[in-house]
């Protein structure tokens, strides 16, 4: 099962061609991450709560086509992997049926000062709904 969040491309999203700015994309995969991990019970504020930070090491994005002003872009969250101390994910941001970015990355957990951690206590079980087939 895969996570699916849907974000409206505004107007401060553009860039001067009327395509949403490379840059936002981004955004969007942020914003469909921490709804996932709010949703596997383990949001900022949890982390927090638990001394620990999930932060981006990692990060690989394809663009193939322009999203629009207007145009519902839907991102869709798989975790790949997840690891003793950090995790990997796919999203795929499409419009419609057309693919317009894909993004895999990498994110660790660490404490406030950034020392790596070891992977919470039940977000492996957490993320199994979520995975990719034949993921670890």
């Amino acid at each position: 099962m895969a996570h699916k969040s849907v974000v409206r491309a505004r107007f401060s999203d553009l860039d001067p061609y009327n395509h949403v700015n490379h840059a936002r994309y981004l955004s969007y995969f942020e914003m469909a991450r921490v709804e996932l991990l709010e949703e596997m019970g383990f949001s900022m504020a949890r982390l927090a709560e638990m001394g620990l930070q999930i932060v981006l090491v990692e990060a690989r994005v394809r663009y193939y086509a322009p999203a629009r002003l207007g145009d519902q872009v839907s991102v869709t969250t798989r975790v790949r992997e997840v690891r003793r101390a950090s995790t990997r994910w796919s999203q795929r941001a499409q419009v419609g049926t057309v693919p317009v970015a894909t993004l895999e990355i990498k994110a660790a957990f660490v404490d406030r000062q950034g020392k790596p951690q070891r992977t919470p206590e039940g977000f492996v079980e957490a993320s199994i709904p979520y995975r990719l087939a034949g993921s670890r």
